[in-house]
């Protein structure tokens, strides 16, 4: 054993020194993670003693169709399932993200740039009263509770403490403008049609909400500056939402008083569509919605919608909307797909949402859990993008005169499926928005990836693949952050928070793990985490947890750092083993093909030459140590005789260790692909030479194929690289 260690150390101690910046890419993070306990195990899942907040809200809002405002009042009751006492509770007041001297105008920077576009400043002096009017916070029996505001949250002092186990109810009454989504870009608001003179609101963050109160850390305490979305409790709604007589409502969870709002005609199509699953049904026509615009009831109607276990709550209000249905078959569920649209997105959205909300809902829910909730909705509204649960908002509008361009019926497509996708990340897998933007935006645009690709193969997708992310990886690094930071400190959100992670899953799936095994431990921390509050470890463990793939060396690469992929072929050595009788015909052999060597552009070619020879020898008896059995030497070598030997050399410039993609290419014309796992680097980071034997003649050698692990640099991954060569030349042409 000793004379093992002190040879084994001899090898290491070669190694290392050939690799003078290790940086421990394959040691655990188990320092890095947070220490598991009874709330979160070691394995990824909730642990024993897991808990969660509930808050459930009775709302009742009026939106104001003349003046476009909202006003409303809502009972909250807060059940403190934590094992802790509550002095105060904190709540979310989103809305003020606009509102004179929040942080997010403060900390806002930017230079002044000439000849620049007038709207780029219209919200300088725009005088626009935004925010939160909050008109009184008080217990249910209507005595004044204590508040104070800190920018977009506010801090309500409790009578009495809360108990773990107990329940507390409070009542606020509130209102505020609703903004113009074409100036100031915000996620709830309106666009104006002067046309028809008429409005389309999607509103969300339209009332106070609760703060997440967890094991991780506490109150949630992040302020909303835009970037960061939302983290939230779930719970059970009942809203009531008052709007002009004409007005049609997609909103979060089941419309309880479908009597009182619809026509006969459009109950019957409602009702209709609850059985219809090979096409959407059309319950209010575009005909019927453009007579409508014209009209301008002054009349009211309330719609009352109930949602049970959401954690927020949504809701679209228009004269102008086009409605249709269609029943999905998911498991044991029967989910309405709806879309509300107006004239405006026909014939596209007619044609196309409804299909992709049932789409989304099949594939996501193979990959994850069976959609649970009764409805899915996709509202079409300009320039956003934007979920909540049950409902989004999209993009997507086709020409006035109604062509379609392709381009616009890809990322209407591409944007509906990834909305819709949000219900299941992080509307019930629901992570902290607030802290970690991957956790929703990155493994939602993964299914939103595959969702694509398997339902919609006439569209081209190329550009949502590893090969697609090489740009943003061999970008600048100044402008690069790990996906394992706060979002508001991210400057390239997109190829970041949304494709970077996106792809590594992808990488992870079809390059690292393979479909069968990540599927199922994908699915696996899907099911663990559904209407829970997972994070970062949660995924990281139960990834690895369900599959017994140690992923620590992938996770430390791809989410703590910003290296890239660039691996590259140093150098090939084809060999083959001399014994006694080839020896005078390998030389012949040589001066007959002549040595190619210092043929200039040959130089690095081994394989337009001869093979070097090498020689083995009958085996030294102390090599075997205490073992009485001995090898067949020479039946080693007899298997070994004729078959050509190559010594690989390889270089890791990126940094991001990946697994080795190798194609040989024979002289015969067929093809080989050789898969080595990442560990290939466990000893040097940086570099290593393997021999592989092999039956038949190498003509060239070729890294990662067919593009498979984002490297940034191609023109190092052919062996030899020869500009003439036909072969260089086609793999150039699909890697540029």
């Amino acid at each position: 054993m000793i004379r093992f260690l002190f040879v084994f150390a001899l090898a290491l101690n070669f190694a290392f020194a050939q690799e003078k910046n290790w940086q421990g890419k394959f040691e655990q993070l188990d320092q890095t993670l947070p220490t598991p306990n009874e709330y979160r195990t070691g394995s990824g899942a909730p642990g024993p003693r897991y808990w969660q907040q509930q808050a459930d809200y009775v709302i009742a809002v009026e939106l104001n169709d003349d003046n476009q405002s909202i006003m409303g009042t809502e009972t909250i009751t807060y059940h403190n399932n934590s094992p802790d006492v509550l002095g105060y509770l904190w709540l979310q007041l989103d809305q003020n993200i606009l509102a004179d001297e929040n942080t997010l105008a403060s900390t806002s920077t930017g230079a002044l740039v000439d000849s620049a576009a007038a709207k780029t400043y219209a919200t300088r002096v725009s005088d626009f009263d935004a925010g939160f009017k909050i008109k009184g916070v008080k217990e249910t029996s209507g005595k004044p509770l204590q508040y104070i505001i800190n920018n977009t949250m506010m801090r309500v002092d409790l009578p009495q403490p809360l108990k773990s186990g107990d329940k507390v109810s409070f009542n606020i009454d509130w209102s505020f403008n609703i903004v113009d989504r074409s100036i100031f870009g915000q996620r709830s608001g309106m666009e104006y049609f002067p046309a028809d003179k008429n409005y389309i609101y999607t509103i969300a963050q339209f009332f106070p909400r609760m703060c997440v109160y967890d094991d991780y850390e506490g109150w949630q305490n992040k302020q909303f500056l835009g970037r960061g979305e939302f983290t939230l409790p779930f719970g059970d709604y009942k809203v009531k939402i008052t709007v002009p007589s004409d007005h049609v409502i997609a909103a979060t969870g089941v419309l309880q008083n479908p009597q009182d709002v619809l026509t006969k005609t459009e109950m019957e199509r409602f009702q209709k569509a609850k059985t219809t699953f090979d096409k959407p049904v059309i319950i209010v026509t575009q005909a019927e919605a453009t007579a409508k615009e014209k009209t301008k009831s002054k009349q009211k109607k309330t719609w009352e919608f109930h949602a049970q276990n959401v954690r927020d709550f949504a809701f679209a209000s228009s004269r102008k909307f086009i409605w249709d249905a269609q029943a999905v078959k998911i498991g044991a569920n029967t989910p309405l797909a709806m879309s509300y649209y107006p004239k405006e997105g026909n014939p596209l959205w007619e044609a196309e949402s409804t299909r992709a909300v049932k789409n989304t809902l099949e594939v996501y829910s193979r990959m994850t859990i069976d959609y649970p909730y009764p409805v899915a909705i996709s509202v079409h509204t300009a320039s956003i993008g934007m979920e909540y649960p049950m409902i989004c908002f999209n993009y997507g509008r086709p020409r006035p005169d109604g062509t379609i361009p392709p381009q616009t019926r890809k990322g209407m497509i591409g944007v509906i499926i990834h909305e819709v996708g949000h219900n299941f990340f992080p509307m019930i897998i629901n992570n902290d928005e607030r802290q970690t933007t991957w956790m929703d935006e990155g493994i939602n645009s993964f299914v939103e990836v595959l969702t694509e690709r398997e339902r919609y193969p006439d569209i081209d997708w190329s550009s949502d693949t590893p090969k697609g992310l090489v740009n943003y990886m061999k970008g600048d690094t100044r402008t690069k952050r790990p996906l394992m930071v706060n979002p508001e400190q991210v400057i390239q959100l997109g190829p970041e928070q949304y494709a970077k992670a996106a792809m590594a899953l992808d990488i992870l799936r079809e390059t690292v793990m393979g479909k069968e095994l990540f599927d199922k431990a994908f699915k696996e921390y899907a099911q663990r985490w559904a209407f829970k509050h997972p994070k970062p470890a949660d995924f990281f463990r139960t990834l690895e947890d369900a599959s017994a793939v140690d992923l620590d060396w992938f996770w430390r690469g791809w989410f703590y750092t910003t290296d890239n992929v660039d691996q590259s072929i140093d150098e090939v050595k084809w060999f083959k083993l001399r014994d006694e009788k080839s020896n005078i015909e390998n030389k012949n052999v040589k001066a007959q093909r002549g040595d190619l060597a210092s043929n200039g552009s040959n130089k690095a070619n081994p394989f337009n030459g001869a093979p070097q020879e090498f020689t083995l020898m009958n085996t030294d008896p102390q090599l075997y140590g205490e073992f009485r059995s001995r090898i067949d030497d020479k039946a080693v070598m007899q298997k070994l005789q004729g078959k050509n030997i190559y010594e690989v050399t390889l270089s890791n410039k990126g940094g991001l260790v990946m697994p080795v993609i190798i194609e040989w290419n024979y002289k015969d014309g067929t093809k080989e692909i050789e898969r080595i796992p990442a560990e290939i680097w466990r000893i040097n980071e940086t570099k290593f030479s393997k021999v592989f034997v092999k039956e038949k003649e190498v003509a060239s050698v070729v890294l990662d194929p067919r593009f498979e692990t984002t490297d940034i640099n191609t023109d190092d991954n052919v062996f030899p690289k020869m500009e003439k060569d036909s072969r260089f030349d086609e793999f150039k042409k699909k890697a540029d």
